[in-house]
């Protein structure tokens, strides 16, 4: 049994950043999300006897052993459940740019849990199948969801995973401003790994989360864009801090970053209700009202080009493609 499976991207509005169990990717803290329409992964999983190792062919490329990595944990997990060996082919295209902070490996990891436990014959429910998304990249476990989602840190495999908190079906929107779409040169792994072993800002980092966790609960259930906006602006600032503590420090920013990051606070003293929010990577996310979208992209127009300006609206979560 094969069929393409779709995952779209999700944007952390309380961060995920740093773990506390490396292999089982168990995370430091509570984060919450925002899946997205604008971005998104589609993946077909095959197990095959005839093949002799597994194949993942990204954008009709096939892909060298090193990228195969975070792949076969999710598909090992797979062939354990269902009782399975063959090895399996593996084909993901990614309307996404890989590794530049626009969580590629989320919607990639999600589509590919659902894709691979649909193959194999396993009838799993969304907990499990973020569950077992988690393994491969940890952000993945909230694409599994539509709308707001929190993943719950737990201390092991079966007590982490993501649960929905609300279907985003209101007055919000978020624009993407792409300003580098290259490989970063820190990836998330390291600079996560790096912040948590020498930043001597990650401490309040952590202690200062479950406050804005809270928080944005309460912005969520009452609609307020503004409220969502200006906590999860301060929550990326922290955690961005924390890298220039690290040792050696390091940041995701780039001076197109600052640009952005100037021209949405602009945006706010023009009346717009505008906040922005970036993850390891130098691209700036603008949370706004969605029927604010277009002024916004217009106003924007004046600094940054057409192609780097992405409306984005909330989305749903993992579903298999007729």
């Amino acid at each position: 049994m094969t069929k393409w499976t779709r995952a779209h991207t999700n944007i952390a509005l309380i961060k995920y950043w740093g773990k506390e169990n490396e292999q089982l990717i168990i995370p430091k803290n509570n984060s919450l999300s925002l899946t997205l329409d604008a971005f998104y992964t589609d993946t077909q999983v095959d197990f095959d006897d005839s093949l002799s190792e597994d194949l993942l062919i990204l954008d009709g490329v096939e892909q060298d052993t090193a990228s195969l990595k975070k792949v076969q944990r999710v598909l090992n997990e797979v062939r354990r459940q269902a009782g399975i060996e063959s090895k399996a082919r593996v084909e993901s295209i990614n309307h996404v740019p890989t590794a530049a902070g626009l969580a590629s490996s989320a919607s990639g990891l999600a589509a590919l849990a659902g894709a691979a436990s649909y193959a194999a014959g396993l009838s799993l429910n969304k907990e499990e199948l973020s569950k077992l998304a988690r393994i491969g990249s940890g952000s993945a476990c909230r694409s599994i969801f539509g709308g707001f989602a929190e993943w719950v840190k737990g201390t092991d495999h079966d007590s982490s995973f993501a649960v929905p908190v609300d279907d985003a079906k209101w007055d919000i929107g978020m624009l993407f401003i792409v300003v580098n779409d290259a490989k970063k040169e820190v990836s998330s792994r390291e600079g996560m790994k790096r912040t948590v072993e020498t930043s001597p800002f990650y401490e309040g980092w952590l202690q200062s989360l479950d406050a804005d966790l809270s928080a944005i609960k309460e912005a969520i259930k009452g609609k307020s864009v503004e409220k969502v906006g200006e906590i999860a602006e301060r929550n990326a600032l922290k955690m961005h801090a924390t890298t220039l503590g690290a040792n050696p420090p390091f940041t995701y920013w780039t001076s197109e970053s600052m640009k952005a990051m100037d021209a949405v606070r602009e945006l706010r003293k023009r009346g717009f209700t505008a906040y922005f929010t970036m993850d390891a990577g130098p691209n700036v996310k603008v949370i706004c009202r969605q029927s604010e979208l277009e002024q916004i992209k217009y106003y924007l127009l004046t600094s940054f080009s057409e192609s780097q300006l992405i409306e984005a609206k909330p989305g749903p979560g993992l579903y298999l493609l007729d």
